[in-house]
């Protein structure tokens, strides 16, 4: 069976997410959204859910980006995709971050609390999973796709200020 893996070309070496990528609250973002890859598709994938989480403890699973219905055929989401319909596969739909608005909200942790992980990872979903453009909340797509995903894969980025 394949094995589904994920990356972030935008990372530096050490897996630091460069400033640009940022919120605009941090000197120097851009709110650019993370450029994404993938391979190793299982069989049986019909769509795939997309998400950005900061896990520390401060910001109690943040949710800086959820992406759903991404098409089983598409490997990559390109940077600066966010709100970009032109950009975003057809049928792909963004989810509120946890800022409360539509699309990517870049890395904006609180000066002096240390490094925070942003765990980037993907969920391949089977292809009898419903549509979840309708989910107002993470919670409610984790809800939704129980018993649907098929593998996951993720990796984790870093940011300081």
């Amino acid at each position: 069976m394949p094995h589904l893996t994920v990356s972030c070309p935008a990372l530096d070496p050490e897996k630091r997410i460069p400033v640009r990528y940022t919120y605009h609250g941090v000197r120097g973002g851009q709110n650019t959204s993370l450029p994404i890859q993938w391979s190793g598709a299982p069989k049986g994938v019909g769509s795939y859910l997309l998400t950005i989480i900061d896990r520390h403890p401060i910001a109690r699973n943040w949710v800086h980006w959820c992406v759903v219905n991404i098409p089983s055929s598409i490997t990559e989401i390109p940077e600066g995709a966010s709100l970009n319909r032109g950009i975003l596969p057809p049928g792909t739909t963004e989810l509120r971050n946890s800022y409360g608005e539509l699309g990517y909200g870049g890395p904006q942790p609180p000066p002096g609390s240390g490094v925070h992980q942003y765990v980037i990872r993907l969920y391949a979903l089977d292809d009898s999973t419903p549509d979840l453009r309708d989910c107002k909340s993470l919670d409610t797509c984790m809800r939704r796709i129980e018993g649907k995903v098929l593998q996951t894969a993720e990796i984790v980025g870093s940011f300081e200020r």
